[in-house]
């Protein structure tokens, strides 16, 4: 068990490297092709962020695990409101009255619906259901693309743009920038494949389910990119970027990722997760749109809240694990 958490958490840091490399690579490479600074954000920074969930999502669906790609779902939008704004938000205030962050929150609030509403409509899901969630994310990209072109102000705009740059470390010539496409694309493959694996095998070792692994473990570590950032840009006094981050991967997750992952073959959503886990995912956005709606800030009170709250509900599921062993 102990090897098989080793080689979880290794396929979770080569995962996260591998798409970095993979993004670099790619926005370097549309550079050299002369793509507009705008569309590479809007498209390969765009999915590169979301590269490593989907693979994960994918990746399972084809092992026949789907639950796991619906935890990891589920449990990434969780941890990206309650631990990704909780935390910095105890450091520093994180405003909500950002020109754009309302649009965004109710097209993120929009996005988890359907999907919820998917998943009751018809469970596992499907090819139909994975295109309709995919079409979501094609629909939001072409907005978004407009908006920009209109010169409007928008948080996750900013974001995608903020990665588009880097900082630093870009390929410098067109060699360089295929190897790191390739290398990266070779590690994202890999990667998924010992986490879905090592995720089975953890599962097994314990008697708990993969949804169970999915919502903790993998959910964390996939969305360890987005805590990261959020943490930092509240540091640095850009916690409008670090809010538009948490609202676009989680537009991201429930549409591209459980869109991607339905379309490879049979997203299987647990009986479990509709008892509390979905409704932990629903309340924690409204609790979000609520702050936007009324414009006011996620203070030092709400983070301790927001983080008590996750560490509560991952103390939840130990507990259900543990009945299961």
């Amino acid at each position: 068990m102990f090897l098989a958490f080793g080689l979880l958490l290794l396929g979770i840091v080569l995962l996260l490297v591998a798409g970095d490399f993979m993004v670099r690579g790619a926005a370097a490479l549309a550079r050299h092709w002369g793509v507009p600074s705008l569309i590479v954000g809007l498209t390969i920074v765009a999915f590169g962020t979301s590269a490593p969930e989907m693979v994960v999502g994918v990746q399972a669906v084809l092992d026949g695990v789907g639950t796991l790609a619906m935890g990891n779902v589920v449990g990434s939008n969780i941890a990206n409101i309650l631990l990704a704004l909780g935390l910095p938000a105890i450091i520093m205030a994180i405003p909500t009255n950002v020109s754009g962050v309302a649009r965004n929150s109710l097209f993120c609030l929009m996005a988890t619906v359907a999907l919820v509403a998917l998943a009751f409509i018809h469970n596992p899901l499907i090819f139909w259901q994975g295109a309709l969630l995919f079409t979501g994310i094609l629909i939001y990209l072409v907005w978004m693309f407009t908006l920009a072109r209109a010169g409007a102000n928008d948080p996750i705009l900013e974001e995608m743009a903020e990665l588009d740059e880097g900082q630093g470390g870009l390929p410098i010539n067109l060699f360089v920038s295929l190897a790191w496409v390739f290398f990266g694309l070779i590690g994202l493959v890999l990667g998924g494949w010992l986490i879905v694996e090592n995720a089975q095998e953890i599962a097994f070792g314990f008697n708990v389910s993969e949804t169970i692994v999915g919502l903790t473990i993998v959910a964390i570590g996939t969305s360890l990119p987005e805590i990261a950032t959020v943490v930092i840009a509240s540091y640095r006094g850009h916690s409008e970027v670090a809010l538009g981050n948490v609202l676009g991967s989680n537009i991201f997750n429930s549409l591209a990722v459980t869109g991607a992952a339905a379309m490879s073959g049979e997203v299987l959503v647990e009986r479990n997760l509709f008892v509390v886990d979905i409704w932990v995912m629903l309340a924690a956005t409204f609790a979000l749109l609520g702050f936007v709606l009324t414009r006011k800030p996620i203070g030092r009170k709400t983070g301790f809240i927001f983080t008590a709250g996750y560490a509560g509900y991952i103390l939840y599921l130990l507990a259900i694990a543990r009945n299961m062993i």
